[in-house]
């Protein structure tokens, strides 16, 4: 029986047609710069997004961190929302490695951050307050997507308070996939964009990121001192490469299944379900009872994600017929408990 993996849409394996890529990449040290096939993704990473330059760097929060420690210094500030990944679930290594202090402010329903209260936020010039440098936003953010007017006005918000602004883009591709735009519509508001090729685009390693050369240039700088050089590393590069080539169209495929499971599941009545975002949705089961539904799914062959409000998130090895059979467990589950 197929395990249906929600979870995260970082579980994905690697395609046959992407491991045949990795198997044959030409490869070179990278810490000197002599990797081809890093050199390539790069390129190809800056191209896409409208950039000077990318990095290829190990993970998502390597990806935010160095940007952080490239935009500030010690005592410096950052703005980004409460429940934001660079703030929340990246184990506060802008403070640890760069004594750079984060000003959370609560996310909009929307996903964006209120501009009148990102004003209030930036410290007045005070020998008192940290220097406020860099506005961090997120999208897509738990899903959803920030509409392309309100980064205009946070572009202009930020120019005019003298901010750099940042973007944890991790899933900046659903984001341009749903609103029917090229990537780099979305990221040419952003003096930096962080994006992750091992979540919905299916690689099984890295991130890129990506922003000016003088910017990328002290990023490679803080991604040594971070520990993220790395050596014949274009292995991993062209599952990259492959994942931009083959798997960002198909992205909408992942947004159609979680409005299929979303509607399913809206029809359970012991559940609060939420509209899908584009790839992620949440469901909310009675009190008590998420421990019980967790590990009958689990029987099921259906793995969910923890907590009592919880998140699934379609992906590439997810389909159709995934959906209608976890719809059909769910359903099942609850049917039982009424008996």
């Amino acid at each position: 029986m197929k395990t249906v993996d929600l979870r995260s849409d970082t579980v994905t394996r690697p395609s046959e047609a992407m491991r045949r890529v990795m198997a044959a990449a030409e490869v070179g040290d990278d810490v000197y710069g002599e990797d081809p096939t890093v050199n390539r993704l790069e390129a190809m990473a800056a191209e896409l997004l409208g950039k000077e330059k990318a990095i290829f760097v190990p993970s998502g929060t390597m990806s935010n961190l160095t940007a952080l420690l490239s935009h500030c210094g010690r005592g410096d500030e950052y703005i980004a929302g409460q429940d934001a990944h660079i703030y929340r679930w990246e184990g506060g290594g802008g403070a640890i490695f760069g004594g750079i202090q984060p000003q959370p402010l609560d996310f909009e329903e929307d996903g964006t951050l209120d501009l009148d209260r990102v004003r209030r936020a930036v410290k007045p010039a005070d020998h008192h307050h940290a220097v406020t440098r860099l506005l961090c936003l997120e999208n897509t953010q738990g899903g959803r997507v920030l509409p392309l007017s309100y980064l205009d006005d946070a572009s202009r918000v930020a120019k005019e308070l003298g901010l750099a602004m940042h973007l944890d883009g991790a899933r900046i591709f659903n984001a341009a996939v749903y609103l029917g735009v090229p990537v780099r519509e979305v990221a040419r508001h952003f003096d930096s964009v962080s994006v992750c090729l091992s979540k919905g685009l299916g690689a099984p390693v890295g991130s890129v990121l990506c922003g000016s050369a003088e910017l990328i240039n002290r990023a490679h700088r803080w991604r040594k001192v971070a520990g993220g050089g790395m050596r014949q590393a274009g292995i991993l590069a062209a599952a990259g490469i492959h994942a931009l080539q083959h798997n960002v169209e198909r992205l909408a495929d992942d947004h159609e299944n979680a409005e299929l499971l979303s509607s399913g599941l809206s029809h359970i009545e012991e559940l609060m379900v939420s509209q899908a975002r584009t790839n992620i949705l949440f469901v909310t089961p009675p009190a008590g009872s998420a421990p019980a539904l967790r590990e009958a799914l689990a029987a099921e062959g259906i793995l969910i994600g923890g907590g009592d409000m919880i998140r699934l998130v379609t992906h590439l090895d997810v389909e159709r017929a995934d959906v209608e059979r976890t719809v059909a467990v769910f359903k099942r589950f609850f049917a039982g408990k009424g008996k």
